[in-house]
């Protein structure tokens, strides 16, 4: 089949790397996508919120399937758009529709979702400009440290944790008077600090039958030991040494099917992947947040993993047949570091030529490509803060880290930084 993958990062060319190598996909185009996915298929250059020029692009390509890999175009209404166009309508698109997408886009909406289903979380309370005095006053009734997340989609930079009642307020009149974040905080969602470990669960699902996917830790912080500021992902590993087969049945009974029962029941058409953020509390999960799409770099850790035929799965939650397919896992671990351009996540600087990929080529590693493009020579060259996502694989995690690490070293540009202590916290579990 002809398919659209929608999307331009390390998450969209590990989904078209899995999907070329499907018997089931003839051709595959990319949009806008990157020097990576370019050299796997071909790129188009439409932008991922550009949904008239999508729609037309799949009708004058004969596309059968639309694969979405970022949230922006999901909470804007991707789905609801080829739903509501009568010759677009009976194409696939894989994602939640608007609604079912705001368990991402409105971290108020997930809250009330998560209360309203009885799903394990975190006590909070939302606030506004209107009653910014209230929150000062809820502030300074709670425990340290204190979460404050911007109720809309902050590029990852939305979430504060604040050692003071101080701090606190002070973060809270930044969001709310502000415009810290722009139009993403103007809600903002004060949260009980949750302690324990944190770990990601992938579900796959058709709106009714449901498949959870390899779990994964990626590491947020740019600075080792997690220190420094939050990223969009620094890392990850998967599987995750410490959840075992109790701890997952639990994620599944208290959190997967209380969730999927509960999109039913709001009428919420939800044909795609939702990434659970979770909170390992002394063996207890707790949903710290939903994301409606996978995750990014974790679907680097997790995709390798995925032994049986992906465009298979992808078309399953698209025409509602996800029950009859036959899900399998390789059985090796997968290690992602991930290397940025220096200075990320502040200002940082495009256009750097990157010299070694063409010597990390190795049936242990793969390197995805995040934020590169052509150069008008050829050359690959530096084109956003996280650049490449090298993932390794080995029979135990130690193996698949030494084998990402040993490529790593090879690649440069300058002022590239990568941390040197992913997945070293999890070597003291065993699996």
């Amino acid at each position: 089949m002809n398919i659209l993958l929608i999307g331009s990062g390390g998450r969209e060319h590990a989904f078209a790397w899995k999907i070329v190598n499907s018997k089931n996909c003839s051709q595959l185009f990319v949009a806008p996508g990157n020097a990576g996915t370019a050299a796997i298929a071909q790129n188009v250059a439409i932008e991922v919120t550009d949904f008239e020029k999508i729609g037309q692009f799949v009708l004058d390509n004969k596309i059968n399937m639309v694969v979405v890999g970022p949230e922006e175009p999901l909470v804007k209404g991707i789905v609801n758009y080829f739903a509501e166009r009568d010759d677009l309508k009976n194409i696939p698109v894989i994602g939640p529709d608007r609604k079912g997408a705001q368990l991402e886009g409105s971290k108020d909406f997930s809250k009330k979702f998560m209360e309203k289903c009885g799903i394990p979380t975190a006590a909070s309370m939302t606030f506004t400009a209107e009653n910014f005095e209230e929150g000062l006053e809820f502030i300074e009734l709670q425990e340290l440290p204190i979460v404050l997340k911007a109720d809309g989609l902050a590029a990852g930079k939305g979430v504060l944790i604040c050692q003071s009642h101080e701090e606190a307020k002070s973060s809270l009149k930044e969001m709310l008077l502000e415009s810290k974040f722009g139009k993403a905080s103007e809600k903002v969602v004060v949260e009980q600090f949750l302690s324990g470990i944190e770990v990601s669960v992938f579900v796959a699902t058709d709106g009714n039958s449901y498949i959870i996917l390899p779990e994964a830790k990626d590491y947020k912080r740019i600075g080792e030991h997690d220190t420094g500021l939050n990223t969009g992902g620094m890392g990850a590993v998967s599987p995750v040494p410490f959840v075992d087969q109790q701890f997952l049945e639990k994620v599944e009974k208290r959190i997967v099917i209380p969730t999927i029962k509960g999109l039913e029941l709001q009428n919420i058409r939800y044909q795609g992947f939702l990434f659970i953020g979770l909170m390992n509390v002394n063996g207890d999960p707790y949903v710290i947040e939903y994301n409606v799409r996978m995750g990014d770099p974790e679907t680097q850790a997790v995709l390798p993993r995925i032994k049986s035929d992906f465009v298979d799965l992808l078309y399953s939650m698209g025409i509602k047949q996800l029950g009859n397919y036959n899900f399998e896992l390789e059985n090796f671990c997968t290690t992602t570091v991930v290397m940025v351009a220096g200075g990320y996540p502040e200002s940082y600087k495009k256009g750097d030529a990157i010299h070694g990929l063409d010597q990390v080529q190795s049936e242990n590693v793969l390197v995805f490509h995040a934020g590169t493009r052509l150069g008008d020579s050829g050359n690959i060259l530096t084109n956003g803060g996280r650049v490449l996502a090298v993932t390794g694989t080995g029979k135990i995690l130690e193996e698949a880290l030494q084998h990402a690490y040993e490529k790593v070293k090879k690649i440069h540009w300058n002022d590239a930084y990568f941390r040197k202590d992913i997945g070293q916290d999890l070597l003291k579990f065993k699996k």
